[in-house]
């Protein structure tokens, strides 16, 4: 009789115990939380219900609350979800080729034939991200080259950056482009040594592009939940998408409306063309825009007005204020004039917009500053978070003083160092080689910024080596001076993204009412030797909205 009493005495203190526990939906306890807060503290433990996180402290978490889900993180690191501020994600078309990590002209054209063998002949085929970088030719793939693997299919595939692209013959006779053929405005026809077209379009091919049949919307919308939903494998739970034309809105909105706990969270930025002489008209379609900035939800969302003052060094064709090494007579090209710009920003401030402005080279860099910073005088605009794309080339330190003033902020690529190091070696001299894509002399002259990847390629781990170690494809280091530290890399790569989208209230930190957006990497990257975290860091969990969305070791995939 005694043992039943101590057993019932038992099993009620139990329950009793359970009781006065908070019910919450997932615990994770046993790590090491970077909470990027103000004070960067590390904690042990969070509770996280509704999509939220409850509380985040030590391992009295585990006590204090019950869930029907407990991780163990034993021990590893715990950042926010990666936040990549510049990407390009869209749906891809059934004749769509996929050029990442070619690293020859041979499996350019295999790639090139296998799709071939697909479509019928006359079918598109379009494609995007090789670079003569990583070739071991070393040169860009012309239009003999696809001719011999697509002689019956049209064909234009872009180059990473997506600031040239290469045709074939075909495509080329379809569009009427001869030796003849003007350059297109702002863009360049490249010709071979007798004078022909050799295939490759800098900047504009839209006189090819606009041959290309539109795709089927539900095939669009699949490819597009596909590729945002991939992005989890790299512990990307935000993204902005840094340019969508105002009329492929909707196709985001009806995604979102069916699987938005499901995808990553998004800004799309709304891409506004604008040429010389285009100013007036490119305000008067402004407009007549139902869209604004922040319209929206924790989902989905309207981010800035996306305009471009110049091009890239993948073109090449960014603007610059001295000429392109070896090249006396060149400097790049501006996308539109002083007047035009002005006449556009001033618009959209005037509706209420957010604007993010396509700048690289400093002559590109120098305008949008100034002509920003024009309407702000005339327009005074509180908390208005413009902000410049990139910033390749380090403008000089009184537009950096103008840009602290007028609160203009970065949207940076660190990774560009690394994978862009071969154009800048071949364009840039001196210190505008060291200083490429500079991060801590732009925070010196007390500019905000946010790190993202402008797909090249995709991956913030990548970014944040390149970041803290500033080396390029052949371990160059470049400008040792510009380095970050690794928890000023993960802020960049996360608090502050949700800052450039007015978001900070709600996610970029790990802390109680905010979103439970996490990353549980493999390695402490702040611990570990900074020259190991692209090669040996891995994405072992994401969470979003405290729901696993990817699991390596269940899907035996990495990042």
């Amino acid at each position: 009789m005694r043992n039943v009493w101590w057993l019932i005495l038992g099993a009620s203190l139990v329950g009793s115990q359970a009781g006065s526990q908070e019910a919450v939906d997932l615990i994770a306890h046993n790590g090491k939380i970077f909470t990027a807060d103000n004070t960067m503290s590390i904690r042990r433990a969070m509770a996280i219900r509704d999509g939220r996180i409850v509380a985040v402290g030590g391992e009295d978490i585990v006590s204090r609350y019950r869930a029907p889900r407990v991780i163990d993180l034993r021990g590893r690191l715990v950042i926010p979800g990666f936040d990549d501020t510049h990407i390009h994600i869209r749906g891809n078309p059934k004749g769509y080729v996929d050029m990442q990590g070619v690293r020859s002209i041979a499996e350019f054209q295999a790639r090139l034939r296998a799709k071939a063998a697909k479509l019928g002949a006359g079918d598109w085929i379009t494609g995007w991200g090789w670079s003569e970088d990583e070739l071991v030719e070393k040169r860009k793939p012309v239009r003999g080259d696809l001719d011999a693997a697509t002689p019956r299919n049209p064909a234009v595939i872009q180059r990473a950056g997506g600031h040239s692209a290469v045709t074939n013959s075909l495509a080329l006779k379809m569009a009427g482009v001869t030796r003849e053929t003007p350059d297109p405005p702002t863009g360049m026809i490249e010709k071979d040594a007798s004078g022909e077209p050799n295939g490759i379009f800098r900047e504009n091919w839209e006189i090819v592009a606009r041959l290309i049949p539109a795709a089927n919307d539900a095939e669009l919308s699949q490819s597009l939940k596909e590729n945002l939903q991939a992005l989890f494998a790299y512990g990307i739970t935000s993204i902005i998408e840094a340019m969508t034309p105002p009329e492929d809105y909707p196709r985001w909105q009806e995604l979102y409306t069916r699987l938005s706990d499901s995808l990553p969270r998004a800004a799309v930025q709304i891409h506004l063309p604008v040429g010389f002489g285009e100013g007036e008209k490119a305000s008067a379609f402004l407009r007549s825009l139902k869209l604004r900035s922040g319209q929206g939800n924790e989902h989905l969302r309207v981010g800035a007005l996306k305009l471009f003052v110049d091009g890239g060094y993948t073109g090449p064709a960014a603007w610059t204020l001295e000429h392109y090494r070896d090249q006396p007579d060149y400097y790049g090209k501006a996308r539109l004039g002083e007047t035009d710009l002005y006449t556009v920003l001033k618009t959209a401030h005037e509706l209420g917009w957010q604007v993010a402005m396509h700048a690289i080279g400093d002559a590109a860099i120098k305008m949008a500053v100034d002509q920003l910073a024009r309407v702000l005088d005339e327009r005074p605009r509180v908390d208005h978070r413009d902000y410049l794309n990139h910033f390749t080339v380090m403008p000089p330190r009184a537009t950096m003083e103008k840009m602290a003033t007028h609160g203009i902020l970065i949207a940076q690529q660190p990774n560009f160092t690394y994978t862009i190091e071969g154009r800048y070696v071949a364009y840039l001299v001196g210190q505008r080689l060291q200083t490429n894509n500079p991060l801590r002399t732009p925070l010196s002259h007390g500019i905000f910024m946010a790190l993202g990847s402008d797909i090249m390629p995709i991956g913030p781990l990548l970014g944040i080596y390149s970041a803290v170690t500033r080396r390029g494809m052949s371990g160059a280091v470049y400008g040792g001076e510009e380095r970050l530290t690794v928890p000023e890399a993960i802020e960049g790569y996360t608090r502050n993204g949700a800052y450039l989208t007015f978001e900070e209230r709600i996610k970029g930190t790990l802390e109680a009412g905010k979103l439970a957006d996490f990353v549980v990497l493999s390695e402490d990257l702040i611990e570990m030797d900074p020259e190991r975290i692209f090669s040996d860091a891995k994405v072992d969990l994401t969470v979003l909205g405290g729901k696993v969305v990817y699991d390596r070791n269940q899907r035996g995939g990495g990042n």
